[in-house]
């Protein structure tokens, strides 16, 4: 473990004395899937799934975006875990079977991000009310990609995001095959970014399984996304699980199927690694959206409360 920085409580974040773990089970708030289509009066730029709490309350808004291919059920049990501590999770339908060229997806994205402000109330249950104010960006694989071309101003927005995660993003096929736009620099903390940012990378991504390509190749993977971040940033590795390894159980459809067969997977079950994902989600959220750090410090200093190998984790103050 490399850790970096020591105290996290910078930038206003609150230092709790009092630490917990509760981070990686599910939270206390009872939580439903709503499918929005472009089709519903409150007119959607993209087909949606939207992971709320049901209890009334004024909560941050987490945008997700999904992975290459994948379809934003595919993340169903994992947005729910964030969701049951307290957050309104976004997850939009990108594209359908064939990708559209990668600046068209950070086009769409923030035109996702664009309706949030005028849509959103509409579809959330009744006394819900989403804090914009307090609005993160996430993306896996080329979403994460296209998460980290947002923020850094490739389309613009008519919200500000507040905190950026990357899990296991993808910038390409090598170092020098990146997708467009290229924004990968390998200039160590050359984003241009002012907000704080979490990678979470996989072990196994990097390692191909039988003769097919690596699902995020050595130098276009979280390792350089890290890199080339500005503190306050952090890095946690879930060094015996694979790309796609925080996906739901059971997958539909022929994309589903085939899923499985892609990238090198860990042994045993998915769920463990699941919730320590959506434990580092909401860590990280509790902490630079609402000033609770407590769970985040807990993990930076002792990664063994992960129900996963966390290896390395690494934190840069601010």
């Amino acid at each position: 473990m490399a850790l970096l920085g020591g105290n996290p409580s910078t930038q206003g974040i609150k230092l709790d004395l009092k630490t917990t773990t509760s981070v990686f089970e599910p939270g206390n708030l009872s939580v439903s899937c709503i499918r929005v289509e472009t089709s519903n009066i409150a007119s959607p730029p993209k087909p949606l799934l939207i992971v709320t709490p049901t209890i009334q309350g004024t909560y941050p808004v987490l945008l997700f975006l999904h992975g290459f291919e994948l379809r934003n059920t595919f993340y169903t049990q994992l947005l729910q875990l964030i969701s049951s501590h307290g957050y309104i999770v976004v997850a939009p339908q990108l594209y359908g079977l064939l990708p559209p060229s990668g600046i068209q997806e950070i086009k769409s994205a923030a035109a996702v991000t664009n309706w949030l402000s005028s849509g959103l109330q509409s579809v959330l249950p009744e006394n819900v009310k989403p804090d914009l104010l307090k609005l993160a960006l996430s993306g896996h694989s080329r979403g994460g990609k296209t998460a980290f071309a947002l923020a850094l101003g490739y389309a613009d927005t008519s919200l500000n995001f507040s905190a950026l995660l990357g899990l296991d993003p993808v910038g390409g096929l090598s170092k020098c095959c990146q997708t467009v736009p290229k924004i990968l620099t390998y200039v160590p903390h050359s984003f241009n970014l002012a907000i704080p940012v979490c990678v979470i990378g996989t072990g196994l991504g990097d390692e191909p399984r039988n003769c097919l390509c690596p699902c995020a190749p050595d130098g276009v993977n979280h390792v350089e996304f890290f890199s080339e971040c500005k503190p306050p940033c952090s890095h946690f590795v879930t060094t015996e699980y694979g790309h796609l390894d925080m996906l739901d159980d059971h997958l539909s459809g022929c994309i589903g199927a085939i899923s499985g067969y892609i990238c090198k997977s860990g042994k045993g079950p998915r769920d463990p690694m699941r919730r320590c994902v959506g434990g580092l989600f909401v860590a990280f959220l509790k902490a630079y959206l609402e000033g609770q750090s407590g769970d985040f410090k807990a993990i930076v200093d002792e990664p063994d409360l992960a129900p996963v190998k966390l290896d390395p984790v690494e934190f840069i103050e601010a």
